[in-house]
């Protein structure tokens, strides 16, 4: 298997280099571009997957939809797009929504250091989604409700990076809260978003993990 590249950045995500996967990932990788993407279907139901026991981070944890790395030739949306069949084994359209920066180890044996963006899209559940051998052992929808329930008792087997991603939904680009206000209004009120605050309490401190402010 060829050695898989991902692009360092600053701290504003502008591009600095490349890093070798691995390397980015051990317990002192360096601050690199990823995105997390969040499909739901027209009632806000989310799609979660349960990451292979083969990963190097986080293995047998339920994550947002996917999460990967764009090529150095893509933005974040075609990047998702790209990764959603291979992820999946289905095509769609996403749109980006925000981006952070968070900092977290996993045990010993290594640890995300990423400037990450959100995507978001809508399938519907006749769509059915694959569980991709070595990426993805089990699928499932969701709630908010549900979500905030499984939270309050078992919030370390949800992976960072989802939480925070849905933590700051109200954060997006206003033409996308507007555009999709009727798949996230159940998830960006108060008791939700306090939920996911103390779920992501259990990963990392706050100190670790901040909204990337855009200009545009």
């Amino acid at each position: 298997m060829s050695e898989e590249f991902v692009i360092l950045v600053d701290e504003n995500d502008n591009p600095i280099g490349t890093e070798e996967k691995v390397e980015c990932h051990l317990p002192d990788g360096k601050l690199h571009r990823a995105f997390t993407v969040l499909l739901f279907d027209k009632d806000g139901n989310l799609v979660l997957t349960k990451r292979a026991k083969e990963k190097m981070l986080w293995p047998g944890n339920w994550d947002g939809t996917f999460a990967s790395h764009p090529r150095e030739s893509e933005t974040y949306v075609s990047s998702g797009e790209r990764r959603m069949p291979e992820e999946l084994g289905i095509e769609g359209k996403l749109d980006y929504l925000h981006k952070f920066e968070y900092h977290v180890p996993y045990k010993d044996v290594g640890s995300e250091n990423e400037i990450c963006g959100t995507l978001i899209g809508i399938i519907n559940k006749a769509s059915e989604p694959k569980e991709i051998e070595g990426e993805i052992d089990e699928i499932k929808w969701i709630s908010a409700k549900e979500l905030l329930s499984e939270l309050k008792t078992n919030s370390q087997i949800y992976c960072p990076w989802m939480l925070i991603a849905l933590e700051l939904l109200d954060k997006s680009k206003q033409s996308m809260l507007e555009k999709y206000e009727s798949i996230l209004s159940t998830w960006m009120n108060r008791e939700v978003r306090e939920g996911l605050n103390e779920a992501i309490k259990t990963h990392l401190p706050k100190d670790k993990w901040r909204l990337v402010n855009e200009k545009n």
